[in-house]
């Protein structure tokens, strides 16, 4: 799944297409993609016509402005998706689900294999009661001090990992970098989140904007499949710097111990049993 740095390199990416262009055509080729969309048809009514606005972002959500009623085009790329930039007719590739066409011949396409992602476009009375008005701050933008999240980890039994993947608590992390922000704070994943230190949970705090910066400064992570690629077909180059994320095996790059690959609550994670405690 696109995490953070994924879908910023990727809002990065529309940003110049769609900024201040005009939707002349809507096209929805499987009925999953709106399976958030309270009334279906009210996708493409929505979008036609109208003007695009600031292109935001929060957590693993793309969060755009259309219109003038203040509508908000939400996208999300679940497990497979990706956005693609084309001109107008240029071929599509398999699995292509949505089609945004523009009226300066742009198309962007939402190419989803697995139709685990969405799009929709919100009232603001939608959006408030949607479940993006329940993520947690943003990892990137609205990071929280260590203090008030200890307060929030205190006496908790939850795997520090399984917590840093509840978008409740922190919006925008997943498996990738989860496992690298612990790997570079010396945390397992497997620990309660209670058993944490003040060193520790300072030491996490300090390395997620670190490790989500390496991210963005190397376009993302594309893992072997290429189901993430950014807009214009490039692949991210940040899988050659992960420092454990599917490394198993392999020796640690900071002490030459092997990682290790384990489940914690149902999800692939990997460490170093020498430099993480």
């Amino acid at each position: 799944m696109p995490e953070l740095p994924e879908v910023e390199t990727i809002r990065r990416g529309l940003q110049p297409v769609l900024s201040a262009g005009t939707v002349t055509e809507v096209e929805v080729r499987h009925p999953r993609m709106l399976r958030r969309q309270p009334v279906a048809s009210d996708f493409a009514d929505r979008m036609e016509g109208s003007t695009i606005g600031k292109l935001g972002r929060i957590g693993k959500f793309l969060l755009i402005e259309v219109g003038d009623q203040g509508n908000t085009w939400v996208l999300h790329m679940g497990m497979s998706g990706r956005m693609e930039i084309a001109g107008h007719g240029t071929p599509e590739p398999v699995h292509t689900r949505v089609v945004i066409r523009t009226e300066a011949g742009q198309e962007v396409r939402m190419v989803d294999t697995r139709t685990f992602g969405f799009v929709a476009v919100y009232t603001p009375e939608e959006l408030a009661s949607s479940t993006i008005a329940r993520l947690g701050p943003d990892a990137w933008t609205e990071l929280p001090p260590a203090s008030g999240s200890a307060d929030k980890m205190a006496g908790r039994r939850v795997a520090i990992k399984s917590l840093l993947l509840d978008q409740r608590f922190l919006a925008g992390l997943g498996n990738i970098y989860a496992d690298e922000v612990l790997f570079g704070a010396g945390v397992q994943g497997t620990r309660p989140a209670g058993s944490l230190t003040t060193p520790e949970i300072q030491a996490i705090f300090n390395t997620i904007p670190k490790v989500l910066a390496e991210g963005l400064r190397h376009g993302g992570t594309s893992l072997d499949d290429l189901a993430y690629l950014l807009p214009d077909g490039r692949a991210g180059q940040h899988l050659d710097y992960l420092s454990v994320y599917g490394r198993e095996g392999k020796p640690c790059r900071r002490c030459g111990s092997g990682i290790v690959r384990e489940k914690i609550n149902g999800r692939s994670s990997y460490s170093c049993v020498t430099c993480q405690t």
